[in-house]
């Protein structure tokens, strides 16, 4: 990306051992996002799901220590296997929510996750960086996604 927003983005790939439809539809379906969304030692429960653009998932990750922290996310965009565009806050209309685009690549017989995460502001990238671990936060979400998608795949549960 331009100059202009490197100091305002955070962005995280991984490598995942599966196909992109079954990584994309881990991504975008409630029963699979319960089961790997969040860092280590988070818990997820959702309020309500829509994948669609315009759709909203409203839902509580709950921390290791007991602290409940409520996220929305909108869909601004879905290009089914490749691309999905969210806006991510904590509520509808949040200030301070910050914009997520995901692309999911082939890789031989795996799937490149690209994570961009723009922040409106610099001060709110660092803040996310440093008070809330947002880079190690990301890769801990897209390594439980990985370990969820190589469960799938060994089980044949992909369905």
């Amino acid at each position: 990306m331009a100059g202009v927003t490197q100091d305002r983005e955070i962005v995280i790939s991984r490598v995942i051992e599966g196909p992109r439809e079954l990584v994309f539809d881990a991504f975008t379906e409630v029963r699979h996002l319960s089961r790997w969304w969040g860092p280590d030692g988070f818990r997820t429960s959702t309020r309500s799901f829509e994948f669609r653009v315009g759709g909203v998932w409203d839902f509580v990750m709950r921390g290791p220590d007991g602290t409940d922290y409520q996220e929305w996310i909108t869909w601004t965009e879905i290009v089914r296997p490749e691309r999905i565009a969210m806006l991510h806050g904590e509520f509808r209309d949040d200030p301070k929510a910050f914009e997520s685009v995901l692309t999911f690549t082939p890789d031989g017989a795996a799937t490149r996750l690209v994570m961009r995460t723009l922040f409106p502001t610099r001060e709110q990238r660092d803040e996310a960086v440093e008070k809330y671990h947002a880079i190690e936060a990301g890769r801990q979400t897209l390594n439980g996604l990985a370990a969820y998608v190589a469960e799938l795949t060994r089980t044949g549960a992909e369905s």
